[in-house]
């Protein structure tokens, strides 16, 4: 008899947040669970630098990469057989979310390239401008032109992969969110963030930002809530149901 259940949604856990945010409101799994909201669907946490085993496309709903403070570039053995599950996703047409890290894996599994932002980090909570393609996207679609996002990040997608659609960016990082195929999304920024973990990167890396002439009070006190931004992790959820539901056996 077959078995009707949905297949999962797999959050891949890239990294860690540094330890006392993490023991005051969780890990970046936890921010992206509570993000996607009420899902029909199961959801399991894997974590491949740790040697999980990443299940093959048709086998899940969908896919989430968080966000790491580890380097795409750095091209870490389990990153690159991440990136490679990445490719397979994409070609397959699972729904695919890469968030900061993830974002920067995808265009460099399919042939993009990520590395350090020639202008240092973007910290803090930053405007970003869709594109006109965005009007016709399935996860930007309906979402204001201009909303507030929260960033951290040194490196980025220095170059989108081929094929690949550019929908939004700023004056510091024109690829704050980009789709390849029909439904595999990176974005730059962290939907899953709230302005309390915003502010909590801000006071931990002060010193850093100070070393490198930023002020990080003034980010601090730029810090804002970005709820249209945390709104994409739910329309991201139904993108996956829809596909799950799709699939069912009739």
């Amino acid at each position: 008899m077959e078995d009707s259940s949905p297949r999962p949604l797999a959050i891949i856990k890239a990294g860690d947040t540094f330890g006392p945010l993490r023991e005051q409101r969780g890990d970046f799994e936890h921010w992206v669970l509570a993000g996607l909201g009420p899902i029909g669907l199961p959801v399991v946490v894997l974590d491949p630098r740790r040697g999980d085993t990443l299940p093959p496309p048709a086998q899940i709903s969908g896919a989430v990469v968080t966000g790491s403070h580890e380097m795409v570039s750095h091209r870490e053995p389990w990153s690159e057989a991440t990136g490679a599950w990445l490719a397979q996703l994409v070609a397959h047409g699972t729904p695919f979310l890469g968030i900061c890290f993830g974002h920067q894996l995808l265009a460099h599994a399919l042939g993009g390239e990520a590395g350090n932002h020639p202008g240092g980090p973007e910290i803090g909570t930053v405007p970003i401008e869709l594109t006109p393609e965005a009007a016709d996207d399935a996860l930007l679609r309906e979402m204001p032109v201009h909303f507030d996002v929260q960033v951290v990040h040194w490196q980025s997608a220095l170059r989108l992969p081929p094929g690949a659609v550019r929908l939004a960016g700023n004056a510091f990082e024109p690829h704050q969110a980009f789709r390849v195929g029909p439904r595999a999304w990176g974005l730059q920024f962290h939907p899953e963030f709230d302005a309390e973990v915003m502010r909590g990167y801000v006071d931990h890396l002060a010193g850093e930002l100070r070393a490198l002439g930023t002020d990080p009070d003034v980010l601090r006190g730029r810090v804002a809530g970005t709820e249209t931004a945390t709104g994409l992790l739910r329309r991201f959820a139904c993108i996956a149901e829809a596909h799950e539901t799709a699939a069912a056996p009739a």
